[in-house]
């Protein structure tokens, strides 16, 4: 009989695959970041059915909070919220699904090759001062590193945010004027015909 709790696994298990899968295949790049964003919030939902509610709430906070909001905002600066996205050729669709099951099939080999021990130990409570300690911890097992990397994430992707804004809109500020110098031209070229 199916319990309770596997039924959210799987429900959560399911929005995060299938919210994924919508993320990569549409064509519209709202809702690629919408998709994205739900796919995220289901891994945090799998992160707390497995009681680490630390963890969960880093993965709102950062993925969820900081880096979906800056695509979509960078979506809303460069002006493409209501556009489709080019078709991708069909020797890069291969590759990509190529490259999903290589990844797909390392990962499986990962478990089934690892030996998974029973954990007796009890460990520390996760109280806001053991987790605090943790994280700004250098030795083995602290997470001052991975939480560098964290922030270094963040600031990539801002960086990228920014660039892609302010690319699109010096495009669309050269456009207008060649159009307008060309109509100039041709304005005067009527001008003097007449």
């Amino acid at each position: 009989m199916i319990s309770g709790s596997t039924i959210v696994f799987y429900l959560l298990a399911g929005l995060t695959l299938g919210c994924g899968f919508l993320s990569v295949t549409t064509r519209q790049i709202f809702r690629a970041a919408i998709y994205l964003l739900f796919s995220l919030v289901g891994i945090a939902g799998l992160y707390f059915w497995l009681q680490y509610e630390f963890i969960a709430a880093v993965q709102i906070v950062v993925y969820v909070g900081g880096i979906v909001v800056l695509i979509i905002f960078s979506i809303f600066l460069t002006q493409q919220a209501g556009e489709k996205l080019a078709r991708q050729r069909t020797d890069r669709k291969i590759f990509s699904v190529f490259a999903v099951f290589c990844g797909f099939a390392l990962t499986m080999l990962q478990v089934y090759q690892h030996e998974f021990p029973a954990n007796t130990a009890t460990g520390n409570p996760a109280t806001v001062l053991n987790i605090g300690k943790k994280m700004l911890s250098t030795d083995e097992g602290g997470y001052a590193l991975p939480f560098e990397v964290i922030s270094m994430l963040l600031l990539a992707a801002m960086v990228g945010c920014i660039v892609i804004a302010l690319r699109q809109k010096t495009e669309l500020n050269i456009i207008p004027e060649k159009n307008s110098r060309e109509g100039g031209e041709t304005g005067r070229t009527r001008e003097e015909g007449s």
